[in-house]
């Protein structure tokens, strides 16, 4: 089971959001690359990024802390990223500088040729994040909710080659709630692709209840407020999932 922390990424700091506002935001950081090498010291082996601002402006906005991040890890962990990536070269641009994983989100949903076409360009390194809402994809920054089913899209997007699915919760993301473990499984089931569960992460219980699904297809899970609030001990969740019976 992947821990993967997340470094959410506004105006060159690390943040999190509150229900995916941008004006409820709490900064725990203004060194990326520091917090990123933090996480991979506790023993992450794989880092989570988001590139807030370029999120809502369609386009990248905290490159330099993102290249500070890369050049910091580079061959050391894998690096996934997402927020405003909506071209080719973009994403060729982050890959050369050493990122393992592109997220495509809303551009995927609304323009899937430019996911076909990123996938049969960098095969193996496209990741696509659904979020939705009681099964309901939403869209630019889940202020606009669709009427795509989170399954049907899934396996259409499947079939376009991406490498995994990160699956969040909207309402539980950033409220310690809880992840939706039936949710996530229930896509995971349906795929042939591994699912990572996003969303309300909140303690150990969480971790416990996704090993004990990681047969189904759930590959990890994004680490985000709790580890900052110490509401999870990242090294201890750590530590339990490797020592998690297989």
């Amino acid at each position: 089971m992947l821990l993967i922390p997340a470094i959410d990424l506004k105006d060159g700091q690390c943040v999190r959001l509150k229900q995916g506002d941008m004006e409820q935001s709490t900064v725990f950081g203004d060194d990326p690359a520091a917090m990123a090498r933090h996480w991979v010291g506790l023993g992450a082996r794989r880092v989570h990024l988001v590139d807030l601002n370029g999120a809502f402006a369609g386009k990248p906005k905290n490159e330099a802390a993102i290249r500070s991040i890369l050049a910091e890890l580079r061959d050391e962990v894998d690096v996934q990223l997402g927020g405003g990536i909506r071209d080719l070269d973009t994403i060729e641009r982050y890959l050369d500088a050493g990122l393992r994983y592109v997220i495509i989100g809303t551009a995927a949903v609304k323009n899937p040729g430019f996911l076909h076409d990123a996938c049969s360009a960098f095969g193996g390194h496209i990741i696509v994040g659904l979020d939705a809402r009681d099964g309901k994809v939403a869209t630019d920054g889940w202020s606009k909710l669709t009427g795509h089913d989170v399954v049907d899209l899934g396996k259409k997007f499947q079939d376009y080659g991406v490498e995994s699915i990160i699956y969040t919760d909207i309402g539980r993301d950033g409220m310690l709630s809880g992840i939706n473990i039936e949710a996530t499984v229930r896509l995971a089931q349906a795929l042939t692709i591994p699912v990572i569960a996003s969303g309300g992460l909140a303690g150990l219980d969480d971790i416990e209840r996704l090993c004990a699904v990681e047969d189904e297809g759930v590959q990890g899970v994004i680490c985000g407020r709790s580890i900052y609030s110490g509401d999870l001990d990242f090294a201890a969740a750590q530590r339990l999932a490797d020592a998690y019976p297989r």
